[in-house]
């Protein structure tokens, strides 16, 4: 299952990347993913139309280092804005730019992008198409379909491919279903036999048995971990074969490098939320995110995981 994996000369040294999590995949999370084993990991989705309008919001998710390779998710419907963003300075350092075309949030969709493209094919077209224009290497990342009895996962895979992505991620569940159930194999399948491209699993995967499984029964050339990294990010070790080293060692590293990156008080806050997923499941997790939610500063914050973890 483990393999390197290369695409539009975009060269990964394995097959099991972190997904792009609004909220959370910023520079510091993805550099420990890296550490524990990701081979490619995804900036938090970016609003092309916040990067060509100068907001600083939108830059701070592009802060990035010297890792390899790297990879931005840009969103947005207006070809010309979207071709402008992969030329621009700001997406210069990375090899890859993925388009979302899966997000269900109904902010998202509401204003024709995310998931709302696999309701508008010409347009989803033209929007690749014109990021492709731009010169870097494209991916695209999106769900089985909108409702459980319209799936269109093949017929999007190859208007994706024809539009010259290199590569393409697959949500095997519907905008309708959000992230309930189980993950629709079949339909990943029919998308992997449908294309010649690479094609990424995404969904359900929260231990290497499970990216077993995903791989096997789909075909799909990798995997693509989510919500499991929050809580775990030692599954990249797992499914890799790499030794992780204690959690509270990469708790620290992680606050240390959030804090000297973006200050004090997102740190705080920050950290916090990262401190519940990972106290998830140990002894006495309910009273200690009531004492973390409380804490004002990273040395309370820090103090506090340091009990738990």
């Amino acid at each position: 299952m483990l393999r390197a994996l290369e695409f539009g000369g975009v060269k990964c040294p394995n097959n099991v990347f972190l997904a792009p999590l609004a909220g959370y995949t910023n520079y510091p999370f993805r550099k420990m993913c890296i550490s524990l084993g990701a081979g490619l990991t995804f900036t938090e989705m970016v609003s092309c139309k916040g990067l060509m309008y100068g907001s600083e919001e939108t830059e701070k998710l592009l802060i990035c280092g010297d890792e390899s390779p790297k990879a931005v998710q840009i969103f947005g419907s207006d070809p010309e804005i979207m071709r402008a963003a992969c030329e621009s300075e700001a997406l210069a350092p990375f090899d890859l730019v993925d388009v979302n075309m899966g997000c269900p949030m109904p902010k998202i969709v509401k204003n024709g992008e995310g998931n709302a493209l696999m309701e508008n094919l010409p347009l989803a077209e033209k929007v690749i198409s014109a990021c492709v224009k731009s010169g870097k290497p494209v991916s695209v990342k999106f769900r089985t379909g909108v409702t459980e009895n319209n799936k269109r996962t093949a017929e999007f895979a190859r208007l994706c491919e024809g539009s010259g992505a290199c590569m393409i991620t697959i949500h095997g569940r519907t905008r309708e279903k959000i992230y309930a159930g189980a993950c629709d194999f079949k339909e990943i399948a029919k998308a992997k036999n449908a294309v010649g491209i690479p094609v990424i699993a995404n969904g359900g995967i929260y231990s290497a048995k499970d990216a077993e499984k995903t791989m096997r029964e789909t075909g799909a050339d990798g995997v693509m971990i989510a919500r499991s990294a929050l809580f775990r990010p030692q599954v990249f070790s797992d499914i890799t074969g790499g030794t992780a080293p204690p959690m509270a060692e990469l708790f620290t590293k992680q606050l240390t490098e959030t804090r000297e990156l973006y200050g004090e008080r997102f740190a705080t806050v920050f950290m916090r939320k990262m401190a519940a997923f990972y106290a998830k499941g140990k002894r006495g997790a309910a009273e200690a995110k009531r004492r973390l939610f409380a804490a004002q500063t990273t040395e309370e914050v820090l103090s506090l995981a340091m009990e738990i973890l």
